[in-house]
């Protein structure tokens, strides 16, 4: 049976940075620090990606694996965008070795996410904070693309307003696979 009880759980994909992270959990950037279990890595209201019923609809010929690996690419998507916000505003105090996109995966009650498809198919909101406990997996960026990383988040704005040179930049990110930790070596990511 399941040890979390017998409500019915949805995987979710939580877009955020190194830096925000570092910031939620400044516990896990100290050498065997830990984490209270119920300290909250997204607030309520918190957009994430899930599979969702538009998403499903979206791309009816994928597979519950496929669906999950297209959310998590939504929130790759999200994580570059909070990346171009950090880079902005940040001029030039980024540590060097974050810049680097991060998603982290977690299990929620059904009811713990509400559609919010006029974001985007496979976006949810939070409908409580996310607590530590949840948390299933980190998924960040390989440390040898982060010159690309930059180059993407740097021409995010371009891409977006339909500019193709841009866009190939970012699109090109696409091209790298997230890394998987398990929750217990997000501690040794930040560190």
């Amino acid at each position: 049976s399941d040890p979390r009880g017998s409500m019915a759980r949805v995987r979710i994909y939580l877009p955020t940075t190194l830096g925000m992270l570092s910031a939620r959990l400044p516990a896990l950037t100290v050498t065997g620090g830990t984490v209270d279990p119920r300290t909250a890595v997204a607030d309520a209201g918190a957009v994430v990606y899930a599979v969702t019923p538009a998403l499903r609809e979206w791309y009816r010929e994928g597979d519950t694996e496929e669906l999950e690996y297209v959310a998590l690419t939504r929130a790759a998507r999200a994580s570059l965008q909070l990346l171009a916000k950090e880079l902005a505003t940040a001029q030039g105090t980024l540590v060097e070795g974050r810049v680097r996109r991060a998603v982290l995966a977690a299990d929620v009650p059904e009811t713990g996410a509400r559609a919010a498809s006029d974001l985007d198919v496979a976006a949810v909101r939070l409908a409580v904070p996310l607590p530590f406990s949840a948390l299933a997996a980190l998924h960040v960026d390989e440390s040898a693309v982060e010159g690309e990383v930059i180059q993407a988040a740097t021409a995010l704005a371009a891409a977006l307003d339909g500019d193709e040179d841009a866009r190939f930049v970012v699109d090109g990110l696409d091209d790298h696979e997230l890394l998987w930790y398990a929750v217990q070596e997000i501690g040794f990511v930040l560190s």
